[in-house]
């Protein structure tokens, strides 16, 4: 009698993991549809080994999920956990395929604003404003490597290399309106240098992304270090931001300037006296 009282405790055991599979699956369903699919196959998997009695061991709700969301349907985010983060590296869906979504988007704020989308001026206006989103962000789609492209060179220079006022244009996260300026870059080589409009593309990779200043200063900086592991990098940006001139306080003539220094410029005050002089020399 007690091997049956265990094989009947088994089954409940596994019955209980079966319907948490099916929950988790469902749950996993309603948060990725492309994965509606794979959680109902999950489903079916985990009933078919609780009838069969076998005993298997229990993966815990957030396991499951996880397991769900990295199913995917081939959209380059299977084997991304945390795959809304865009600074992971991974490919987002292509360019073609958002346009279409963006542009109703569009056409619905259109309707909300009161005007009539189905007018001759505003009818190609969603696909074009989608297409010019698309490249404001284009960023999204660059990465370090790329755009290196191998410029990275064997030199024996340990002097200061500079370049200075880069045009940079980018977008305002919190109001999605422009902020534009100038970026400055200084590094101290370490028998390794970077192709000079290397140092622009990188300014490009971070710039056409939604950003704050703060947080582009920094990852430009952080991105000539990986590029070419100097002594040490800094980097000014000056920027003029519509979210202050359009809008709110409306001060046309403000102007915010963003500083990081890595390396040598933060612990030496001299080098970074001699970079801000650089820069700030006409």
């Amino acid at each position: 009698m007690k091997p049956q009282a265990n094989e009947q405790n088994g089954s409940t055991q596994n019955g209980d993991i079966a319907t948490d599979a099916a929950s988790v699956a469902m749950d996993a369903a309603a948060i990725v549809p492309t994965a509606a699919a794979a959680a109902a196959t999950a489903t079916a998997s985990a009933t078919a080994v609780a009838s069969a009695g076998a005993v298997v061991p229990a993966k815990s709700s957030q396991q499951l999920k996880l397991e769900m969301l990295n199913m995917g349907n081939g959209n380059g985010h299977e084997n991304c956990t945390f795959h809304h983060d865009l600074e992971l590296d991974h490919k987002p869906p292509t360019r073609e395929a958002l346009l279409p979504d963006m542009a109703r988007s569009y056409r619905l704020l259109l309707g909300g604003l009161g005007e009539n989308p189905d007018r001759q001026g505003l009818i190609k206006t969603p696909e074009r404003a989608a297409k010019a989103m698309l490249y404001f962000t284009k960023g999204y789609d660059q990465n370090l490597e790329d755009v290196l492209n191998g410029a990275v060179f064997d030199e024996d220079h340990d002097e200061m290399v500079v370049v200075k006022d880069i045009e940079m244009f980018s977008m305002c996260e919190h109001h999605l309106v422009p902020f534009y300026g100038k970026v400055s870059i200084g590094y101290l080589p370490c028998n390794k240098i970077l192709g000079l409009s290397k140092l622009a593309r990188i300014v490009e990779i971070f710039s056409r992304r939604l950003q704050v200043q703060e947080r582009l200063t920094k990852q430009i900086a952080v991105a000539v270090t990986q590029a070419v592991q100097p002594a040490g990098v800094a980097v000014v940006v000056e920027g003029v931001h519509m979210c202050m001139v359009m809008r709110g306080v409306q001060k046309i003539n403000s102007k915010t300037v963003t500083s990081t220094m890595l390396g040598v410029f933060r612990d030496d005050p001299k080098t970074r006296e001699e970079f801000l002089n650089l820069v700030n020399s006409k």
